[in-house]
């Protein structure tokens, strides 16, 4: 018998042409991305084998596109400085992009999980309010932009959900049910990638504080430093956005910490990837917190020691002992200022912190250079007050604070901020009554969930939780101040969302 008259050849032709054909494609694929990569200069060319490579992981992972998303996220304010206004940021982009790959990934996998949370039915609701409150509102497209930043964040609460989850399909009780598989491990990438975006802004604004040599006049500190912004522009958004990273990771690290202390108890060894996460949950506790310092934003130094206080009470299963903690720590606290250990520069600017709570009418207050912040601040306030006064049901609409404030704005403030300076004033100044209900609602929600993980769960998770808690209460007191759902944070908001119901949906079935 021949070798051609085989059925081995047939067989092989029918097997190599295929291979043939894909070979030739790779072929003119790589000779075309060698050609520009030869034709383009070298910062381009690294560029595009970066960006290229990038976009084939995240085929691989949408994870990856969402990390990339937190970490181009705060770059939104620096876009939109120097090119004038944008109608979508890069980040913006980059999501639009992940949740694509998320749709697809799901229709590969012929599944898209939708978790069922204890919010999802609270957030549903406040985007009804907030769209309703559009119907009079000066201006539906700003209100809409708003409505969609929300929109943004739950799409990232899912997405992160589902992806960082491991599901598999089981009987439970006669019917079709969920089961996570091997959560641990995903719970850890999901708070890498939150922290590893908080401490790239953290490395920028220690440079901006003390490495940079100069920077805007009006931030100028201590006669020789720059109060860090990052790449917000602005130092209080920055510093807000460092106190709630500096608490998530502390959280995390005292956790671990705890769970390093038990192990050794019980003779058990740690790998080398658990001593490196320890290592990692320090250098970011550190860079964080000490970009939070060089912020110089009060409002943020307040959130981030009531997240401390809180986190003290909760550590202990037993409230008692948090009680005492707390009285432990606060005694400590004052024997530092009384030995002050505390430096001068810091103390004095907490102390003036009481100046920003003065309530009352501040027209025809007279205005000095060292008071001009917080009058204006307050008038701010004032407009939005007025404004739910007028529109005591649903507000003037949500996101358009800024442009009610031509009317409402006092005589010798008529510049408006954007918001008034503190979040709950302008939330009911937009939605009224009712939207500022739902909000509530939905942060009290969130609080109650996490204490409920922390009377349930054990280390590490717990850390993790007691992180989360901290970082829900530096944010909840900084917006006293300030608004922080800007320069895309709400994303980094959605994705914490998403680590508490990650951790939820882990234990849920575990401790009923």
């Amino acid at each position: 018998m021949t070798i051609s008259s085989s059925p081995i050849v047939p067989l092989l032709q029918t097997r190599l042409a295929p291979m043939r054909r894909q070979s030739i494609v790779y072929l003119l694929i790589a000779i075309t991305f060698g050609l520009l990569i030869g034709l383009l200069p070298l910062k381009s060319a690294v560029t595009l084998i970066l960006g290229i490579g990038l976009f084939l992981l995240a085929l691989i992972q949408p994870l990856i596109a969402m990390a990339l998303v937190l970490l181009a996220g705060p770059l939104g304010a620096v876009e939109n400085f120097r090119l004038g206004g944008v109608l979508f940021t890069s980040s913006q982009l980059l999501f639009l992009l992940t949740v694509c790959l998320w749709i697809a990934y799901g229709i590969i996998r012929r599944r898209i999980y939708i978790p069922s949370t204890p919010i999802n039915l609270i957030l549903i609701l406040f985007f009804t309010v907030a769209a309703v409150s559009l119907i009079n509102a000066p201006s539906l497209r700003i209100g809409l932009k708003e409505e969609i930043k929300w929109i943004e964040m739950t799409l990232a609460l899912l997405l992160v959900t589902d992806l960082a989850m491991n599901w598999r399909a089981i009987q439970h009780q006669g019917r079709s049910d969920l089961s996570i598989r091997e959560p641990g491990m995903d719970t850890r990438w999901v708070l890498a990638i939150l922290l590893i975006a908080g401490m790239s802004q953290a490395m920028i604004g220690i440079w901006q504080f003390g490495l940079r040599g100069d920077g805007p006049d009006h931030f100028l500190i201590l006669d020789r430093f720059y109060r860090a912004f990052g790449t917000f522009q602005q130092p209080n958004p920055f510093g807000g956005f460092m106190g709630i990273t500096a608490a998530l990771a502390v959280g995390t690290l005292i956790g671990t910490g705890i769970s390093l202390f038990f192990d050794l108890q019980r003779g058990k060894r740690w790998k080398a990837g658990e001593w490196l996460w320890l290592v990692f949950l320090i250098f970011a506790s550190i860079t964080t917190g000490v970009a939070l310092i060089m912020s110089w934003s009060r409002g943020a130094w307040l959130g981030f020691a009531s997240g401390l206080v809180v986190l003290i009470f909760f550590l202990p299963k037993k409230r008692w002992k948090g009680v005492l903690l707390i009285v432990l720590g606060l005694m400590a606290a004052i024997l530092m200022v009384r030995l002050d250990l505390v430096p001068g520069a810091i103390s004095d600017r907490l102390v003036t912190i009481s100046e920003d709570f003065k309530v009352g009418d501040v027209r025809g207050e007279l205005v000095t250079i060292e008071n001009f912040a917080v009058i204006e601040r307050l008038a701010h306030w004032q407009a939005g007050i007025d404004m739910a006064r007028n529109n005591l049901l649903l507000g003037v609409g949500f996101g358009n604070y800024e442009v009610a404030y031509e009317e409402y704005g006092l005589l010798n403030w008529t510049h408006p901020l954007g918001h008034a300076h503190n979040y709950y004033i302008n939330i009911l100044a937009e939605t009224g009554v009712v939207g500022v209900i739902t909000y509530l609602l939905l942060w009290v929600t969130i609080f109650i969930q996490a204490f409920w993980l922390l009377k349930k769960i054990d280390w590490p998770d717990r850390g993790i939780v007691l992180g989360l808690l901290t970082a829900w209460t530096a944010l909840a007191v900084h917006h006293f101040f300030d608004k922080l759902y800007v320069n895309n944070l709400y994303l980094f908001v959605g994705v914490m969302l998403a680590l508490q119901q990650i951790i939820y949906l882990k234990h849920d079935r575990t401790i009923r």
